[in-house]
């Protein structure tokens, strides 16, 4: 298994182009790495305004080791705290998901306010100051609705400019006015970023996602142009005039849809943009038309495409004008990946009357599914003696060569010397 000076190796020798070397995806000591450097240090997506309807809601999530507890206070802000009493360290809250008064160790009755504060502490005699004994804090930024927590004592400043850029585009959709209408949660048999790295691209939905593909153009997923014959250039001619006209229809309704791209050129990267649905261009459903009819916000008009949010490291959002489907990635072990997808539509929807809850979950229930598949599979591949990094299309795995470059810059910024890191590139 990989040393800390293997790991520097494997990090100097990296091929950018390439897949990563077999290690990155199996080593339990890469996979502690990726929980100190990447899940420890970076602002990772957790949930949505609606886990946390009402005031005394809590959530529970587990980033390796360390269990976050997320808190609405009767103020209605979002707090997130350690899952550990200060007392004796026992874990504070069970469940995922439940609703308290205070919060109360059931150890020795250890008594914490919503806002983290220390209330009681019985025999603790004269000398003993609760303010210095509230729960630890962990930071937390909710970006229009979405939540990302960082566990970092100084977290990247640099989510602020996401923010900035993004709220334009999410705030219309008004996802803290939605409800969730449906959590699925699957465990993957793979490494993390073999998850992310298979959400990164289309080159496989064509072959695998017979679902997924009927409300998407086929030349909104990459292609080669020195493939295509005279037909296929004409409709890739005409896709690209389509995308122009909807971004340009959208923008002057006061909806962003322009491509933002920062994948590997922020610490916090991203990337954006709105693109057109195909057949009745209404959602991300089999038909492809809206699944639910109380539309989100103030939305009129049900063809608003399908605005696209990715985030480094662990997610990825689809906001159409009915519903928005939220995912996020967490490692659960070196070769495990917890993928929570959630469905929210307007908190007014009823469902059997406004939507069909089916209907609304159905292509992502099976492109999740099958996506499972894949991931297990290159797992699979990556055990075997037989495996090394190979190339990657520069047409349609552009973006999972993105997510490569800005993982291994991450790890690169903390592992190796100034120096080493510039001969890297």
């Amino acid at each position: 298994m990989p040393t800390p000076v293997a790991a520097e190796d494997l990090l100097r020798r990296r091929k950018r182009g390439f897949s990563l070397e077999a290690p990155f995806y199996t080593a339990p000591e890469i996979f502690d790495l990726d929980l100190d450097i990447i899940f420890g240090r970076h602002w990772i997506y957790v949930g949505v305004d609606p886990d946390l309807p009402e005031p005394g809601d809590c959530m529970t999530v587990e980033l390796g080791a360390a269990s976050i507890l997320l808190i609405r206070g009767e103020d209605m802000q979002v707090r997130a705290f350690h899952n550990v009493c200060r007392h004796r360290g026992a874990r504070l809250i069970d469940e995922h998901k439940t609703s308290v008064g205070n919060i109360v160790c059931r150890y020795h009755q250890w008594t914490y306010g919503e806002d983290g504060r220390l209330l009681f502490a019985e025999h603790m005699g004269a000398d003993f100051d609760p303010k210095c004994f509230g729960l630890k804090r962990v930071n937390l930024r909710n970006l229009a609705g979405l939540i990302f927590v960082c566990l970092a004592e100084n977290p990247p400043v640099d989510i602020e400019a996401m923010a900035a850029a993004m709220e334009p585009y999410l705030l219309p959709h008004e996802l803290s006015n939605c409800k969730i209408a449906h959590t699925s949660e699957l465990i993957e048999e793979g490494n993390w970023k073999l998850t992310m790295e298979n959400n990164r691209e289309c080159y496989h939905c064509s072959a695998n996602h017979p679902e997924l593909t009927i409300p998407l153009f086929a030349y909104g997923f990459g292609f080669a142009p020195g493939e295509l014959d005279d037909e296929g250039r004409a409709q890739a001619e005409g896709y690209a005039r389509l995308r122009t006209d909807c971004h340009a229809r959208w923008e002057a309704c006061g909806l962003p849809s322009a491509e933002i791209e920062r994948l590997n050129t922020a610490v916090t990267g991203f990337r954006t943009e709105r693109l057109p649905l195909s057949g009745d261009g209404e959602s991300h459903t089999m038909d492809t038309r809206v699944a639910s009819k109380k539309l989100l916000g103030s939305f009129t008009d049900r063809k608003l495409g399908g605005l696209s949010f990715w985030t480094q490291p662990n997610s990825w959002h689809h906001f159409m004008s009915d519903h928005i489907v939220t995912f996020s990635a967490l490692p659960l072990g070196p070769e495990r990946t917890l993928l929570r997808t959630k469905w929210l539509v307007h908190k007014d929807a009823v469902e059997g009357v406004d939507y069909d809850l089916d209907n609304l979950t159905k292509v992502w229930l099976l492109t999740n599914d099958q996506d499972g598949a894949l991931v297990a599979m290159a797992q699979a591949g990556t055990r075997q003696p037989g495996y090394e990094p190979g190339p990657y299309s520069p047409y349609t795995e552009e973006l999972v060569e993105k997510f490569c470059d800005w993982y291994i810059g991450r790890l690169s910024t903390h592992l190796l010397p100034a120096a080493s890191r510039v001969a890297a590139e």
